[in-house]
């Protein structure tokens, strides 16, 4: 991390303990009585047994920006650090098969409320301050170990009731029923992790839940832009928020896919990248949960415009970005930018380069880092059968 970045990433922390000195030393508190947005939480450590619970903030009312990515546009990192930090996650640790008995079952009910859930939660100690960031979830504060919760005043999404008591469908059908239903990415992601979906249920940590609920909607997007005819132009759509930069280069080409992305750590500039063909990834992913939120956004854009391109994803992560705040932002990030109006190239070579301009890289480097051009290369996708 550059020294700029923890300088951001101190002030935002320091007016967050400030923050919370409004509702009281969360830091030392056996209780907590709130409104939760509604939020779960399935974490990863000593899976298979692993810490389950809710979100509640010390507030009551409308949280649901508390926990709503889909609605954070426009905010800034400072805001949604705080939105999040002021989350105080309660634990209990169950095994991944135990997705019945009351305690999961109230969560469940949580996890599928249409509205904000109010929340009372008693620990067996105090809270612990530690705050986490893993670079996929979202981050929050303080998490204590429940000893007793309650729940009250949850209303049923339809689509997610329907399915949850669909138990003769498959996870990754589930899924789609509820994409396709207008459910929230993030809201389905809850459900897949605490174990709401499928024939054969298990509770998943959150952070792999998000890149198999968005994994699930690609491949589903995929097999329909496969069958499309080929984009017409070069085009290159931008955008930028939280100091990350994306630049979208769509190309006249059968289905091919990477992503890029470049950051800056103690001066050093350092570079990672994955991709794909109309065969999916064939190697194991080293940008993960970024690469399929990026593809899952532009597949969105491609399905909708009923078109097939290559695609070419370039991410620059500047210092600005203190604090990892979740891959959702950058499913957020490029879905805003495939609404932008784009820049139309004479060539792919000149969208690389337009697309380049608006980082703080060149061309040059951006391609010494990718292996688009060897995609472009390789034989036409019927040959491989």
């Amino acid at each position: 991390m550059s020294s700029d970045s923890q300088t951001i990433r101190r002030a935002i922390l320091s007016k967050w303990h400030e923050s919370l000195s409004k509702h009281g030393n969360l830091f030392s508190s056996d209780s907590v009585s709130g409104t939760s947005p509604p939020s779960v939480f399935v974490g990863s450590y000593d899976y298979p047994k692993v810490f389950v619970g809710p979100m509640v903030p010390p507030i009551h009312g409308d949280t649901g920006l508390l926990d709503s990515p889909e609605q954070w546009k426009g905010k800034s990192l400072e805001d949604i650090v705080n939105f999040r930090l002021n989350l105080v996650r309660g634990i209990q640790k169950i095994p991944i098969e135990q997705t019945d008995g009351r305690y999961i079952e109230n969560l469940q009910e949580v996890a599928m409320s249409s509205k904000p859930v109010d929340s009372d939660l008693i620990f067996h100690k105090s809270t612990s301050p530690n705050v986490s960031l893993d670079g996929e979830s979202a981050p929050f504060g303080p998490v204590g170990e429940i000893k007793s919760a309650k729940f009250s005043g949850t209303g049923s999404v339809k689509p997610i009731e329907k399915t949850y008591y669909d138990r003769d469908l498959k996870a990754q059908d589930a899924v789609l029923n509820l994409y396709n239903s207008g459910i929230d990415i993030s809201k389905i992601q809850k459900c897949f992790s605490i174990g709401m979906l499928g024939q054969k249920r298990k509770l998943v940590p959150t952070k792999w839940s998000i890149t198999a609920t968005d994994d699930i909607v690609c491949r589903h997007l995929t097999c329909d832009v496969l069958d499309y005819s080929l984009i017409d132009s070069h085009r290159i759509f931008s955008y930028e928020h939280l100091g990350n930069v994306f630049a979208v280069v769509l190309f006249p080409h059968r289905w091919i896919y990477e992503m890029i992305e470049a950051w800056y750590s103690n001066g050093v500039l350092g570079f990672g990248s994955d991709y794909e063909d109309a065969r999916g990834i064939d190697h194991p992913p080293s940008i993960v949960g970024a690469y399929f939120a990026a593809k899952l956004a532009v597949l969105e854009y491609l399905h909708k415009m009923k078109v097939q391109a290559g695609v070419v994803i370039l991410r620059e992560i500047r210092p600005e970005y203190a604090m990892p705040v979740g891959v959702w932002q950058v499913r957020e990030g490029v879905r805003e930018a495939m609404t932008q109006n784009p820049v139309f190239a004479d060539s792919f070579d000149h969208a690389l380069h337009l697309a380049s301009q608006k980082m703080g890289i060149g061309k040059s480097e951006w391609l010494s880092h990718g292996n688009i051009i060897d995609l472009m290369r390789q034989k036409a996708i019927s040959d491989f059968f």
